[in-house]
């Protein structure tokens, strides 16, 4: 019985001793590993610090320890600022990433409507209509512009009388009554056959309307003036 307990008391006593070296392992293992740690520490600090000197190098001289101090206590009182600011950027990302397909889909139907525009014609209508402004702009001087303003009025309306419907329908019968005649005329033309022209009641009506057009165009103008000689 005795040896057995002193056995007992041995085995006790190396699984103790087991703990107790594997406990010391991990503690050698642990300070191992922070003396790596340590190592590279010291040398990324190094690293960094080499760099620092020579960067600051360059600013030194616009550098002040009292500038740096002022911001860094600036930052510290301004940090709710800081931490809204950097909140409101956080939702603009979210807005951003959130409208990106609608953007695109945009973006598609802006590219179809302009393609359709093209297939149309209107970006070559649009070309064409900067040559005609280059042939405006080159053909006419600044005091021509000038005095195109000046009479703008007047011709606005005299556009807006041509372009009233019993106008439009003179001009078209006049045009039409042009397009029928012939200018060329083939066979010898005699006076008596000139008087029997003139003579006839479409000619006679000709004529009578040339004279009331003229006597009306000259009283407008000014440079005529109807009085007892002129009946």
């Amino acid at each position: 019985m005795d040896e057995q307990h002193i056995q007992q008391q041995i085995d006790e006593i190396q699984r103790k001793l087991d703990i107790i070296l594997e406990e010391i392992a991990l503690q050698q293992r642990h300070r191992r590993e922070l003396d790596d740690l340590q190592d590279d520490l010291m040398r990324v600090g190094k690293d960094m610090y080499d760099t620092a000197l020579v960067e600051l190098e360059d600013v030194h001289d616009y550098l002040k320890t009292g500038d740096v101090l002022y911001l860094g206590k600036k930052i510290l009182r301004n940090v709710t600022t800081l931490t809204k600011m950097f909140e409101q950027l956080e939702s603009l990302r979210d807005f951003l990433r959130d409208s990106a397909p609608l953007a695109r889909e945009s973006f598609v139907d802006v590219m179809n409507h302009l393609d359709e525009l093209d297939r149309k014609g209107y970006f070559q209508f649009a070309k064409e209509l900067g040559r005609v402004a280059d042939t405006i702009v080159t053909s006419f001087t600044p005091r021509d512009v000038k005095d195109l303003g000046d009479n703008i009025v007047t011709i606005l309306n005299t556009a807006k009388s041509l372009t009233q419907p019993d106008m439009l329908h003179s001009i078209n019968s006049a045009v039409s009554v042009y397009n029928k005649l012939d200018f060329e005329v083939h066979e010898p033309v005699s006076l008596r056959k000139l008087l029997h022209e003139l003579s006839t009641p479409e000619a006679r009506q000709g004529m009578v309307f040339a004279i009331r057009f003229l006597k009306s165009l000259a009283t407008r103008s000014g440079r005529y003036t109807t009085g007892p000689e002129s009946n």
